[in-house]
């Protein structure tokens, strides 16, 4: 399995709307692809003296590197375009790309 690691760290003055935009909009149209089997959204609870907002992860499943790539070519950059016209400069990510060990 891949996983596909996206690293948010949001500003506490969006963080309402944009946990409900995830949950209701992001996250369902990713899924949408058909490329995912299932995701997590996960909030760290450790922080840097220095940190401020909130930081989540959000994990994606799929069962290959062909799903995954398919993804970034052809849905990722319309979506992540999404996020940033509604939250540009109220959050940092990156994101990370990992093998499941069975």
């Amino acid at each position: 399995m891949i996983v596909y690691n996206v690293t948010i760290n949001i500003d506490d003055s969006a963080h309402e709307e944009w946990i409900e935009w995830m949950k209701t909009k992001h996250i369902p149209d990713v899924m949408a692809t058909g490329l995912f089997i299932d995701f997590k959204i996960l909030v760290l609870l450790s922080r840097q003296d220095d940190e401020i907002g909130k930081t989540y992860a959000i994990q994606y499943r799929c069962k290959s590197m062909i799903e995954y790539e398919k993804y970034q070519n052809e849905f990722a950059p319309k979506l992540q375009n999404d996020t940033q016209a509604l939250f540009g400069g109220k959050f940092s990510a990156f994101r990370t790309l990992l093998e499941e060990i069975n």
